[in-house]
């Protein structure tokens, strides 16, 4: 492969829609209160997908460096493990990454508050550092929470609580708790594709000294636990429809849960964690059907 065929590879395309979920129900619920600017969701999805790019760059080189990218690894061959891609050219990529996603934030901002709400722009400003430090320190450097079993928590900060809650706030400029439940369901769906990678991973991680929560807890308990999220993350929508029902159509995100649903029933009947890796393509395209479907749910764009 050419270099810039290998550094779209790194950039892992697929994992785009569940990242930009979350930014898909926060203008959802926006929409529903009339509230919808086409600008702001442009340009939300370009920092959330900057973000992600930025993500899936430091994470192949914090492993890459590391060695944590072997010839044990079960998922497709990163950038820097095949060779293609230099550290140093990664870390270009990085620098360059976190630069245009920084410049799309703040013009995100500039839309969603103009000159009058300087408090509340130097609020979205610093989260948005934040955004782009917490996508960095997953797996790079030497305090890197992702070898620590903090990845999971992050995941559910960032791409469920902020995402979700900051998205409306920039539409709305207001905080309603009850948006709390559908964050909670983006966040905990986003986990629960984390959280499966790490246990299709738990055998190398554990030779690389990447100390996952799988690895923490071990894989018997780690199914346990991604089957309480994914059961956390249905149930707390539900209850968001439930406090707002106006008609049937607000359940139609329910179709999204047949596919966790049968999901859940595969990994409890898995005996091989390395045979796991089909599933984070499920999840996470089940996990974007919901947002699709909730913004269905609850469309009313103005």
């Amino acid at each position: 492969m050419t270099k810039a065929k290998t550094l779209l590879s790194a950039a892992r395309l697929r994992t785009l829609p569940l990242s930009i979920s979350g930014i898909i129900v926060g203008t959802a619920i926006a929409s529903s209160e009339g509230k919808f600017n086409i600008y702001i969701l442009i340009f939300a999805l370009i920092t959330t997908v900057g973000l992600q790019v930025l993500s899936n760059f430091a994470n192949d080189y914090g492993d890459g460096v590391k060695g944590t990218d072997n010839l044990e690894r079960v998922g497709p061959m990163r950038a820097i493990q095949s060779g293609v891609i230099s550290d140093k050219e990664m870390l270009k990529a990085i620098i360059v990454t976190t630069i245009l996603t920084l410049i799309a934030a703040v013009l995100l901002i500039y839309i969603s508050f103009g000159k009058d709400n300087i408090l509340y722009s130097l609020f979205f400003f610093f989260l948005g550092i934040a955004a782009v430090i917490a996508a960095i320190k997953y797996t790079v450097g030497k305090s890197a929470y992702g070898y620590n079993g903090l990845g999971d928590v992050f995941v559910f900060i960032f791409f469920g609580l902020v995402s979700v809650i900051g998205t409306y706030f920039l539409y709305s400029k207001e905080f309603n708790i009850e948006i709390l439940l559908p964050a909670i369901t983006v966040g905990l769906l986003s986990v629960g594709v984390l959280n499966l990678n790490n246990m299709r991973d738990v055998n190398s991680d554990k030779k690389s000294n990447k100390n996952t929560l799988v690895v923490k807890i071990g894989i018997v308990k780690a199914k346990r636990y991604h089957i309480s999220i994914l059961i956390t993350a249905m149930v707390s929508t539900v209850l968001y429809a439930l406090l707002n029902y106006q008609s049937p159509l607000n359940f139609l995100f329910l179709i999204s849960y047949v596919p966790i649903i049968l999901h859940i029933k595969r990994v409890i009947h898995n005996n091989n964690s390395s045979e796991l890796d089909p599933e984070l393509k499920k999840l996470a395209l089940s996990s974007f059907l919901f947002a699709l479907l909730f913004l269905l749910s609850y469309n009313n764009f103005s």
